[in-house]
């Protein structure tokens, strides 16, 4: 996630993933060989569960930046900076797949 057209570049969940929405709180937990990996579940928060929820589809990482940016009231600068940092972790753990 950091060369400048990333922004621009269609992003996806990867397909050895599972979801999970129990209670509040969304898992994500990666699969590898038809068995869920139990060492490596993640815990979504509100703004990360909404996010995980954008990449059903293929999309940008500007379009989940706007839908944060209206949805949560915060700054341009921080959702940018906080759908980066979150597609950027997700990315490092296999979990999103970037086109190109």
């Amino acid at each position: 996630m950091s060369d400048s057209n990333v922004c621009d570049r269609e992003i996806t969940r990867g397909r050895d993933v599972v979801t999970r929405r129990i209670a509040d709180e969304t898992l994500i937990v990666p699969v590898a060989g038809g068995v869920g990996d139990l060492d490596a579940i993640y815990t979504l928060n509100a703004v990360g569960a909404r996010i995980w929820q954008l990449l059903e589809g293929p999309t940008t990482a500007r379009r989940i930046t706007d839908a944060i940016q209206q949805e949560f009231e915060v700054s341009p600068e921080q959702a940018e900076q906080d759908v980066t940092e979150f597609l950027t972790a997700l990315e490092r753990a296999r979990l999103v797949v970037v086109a190109g």
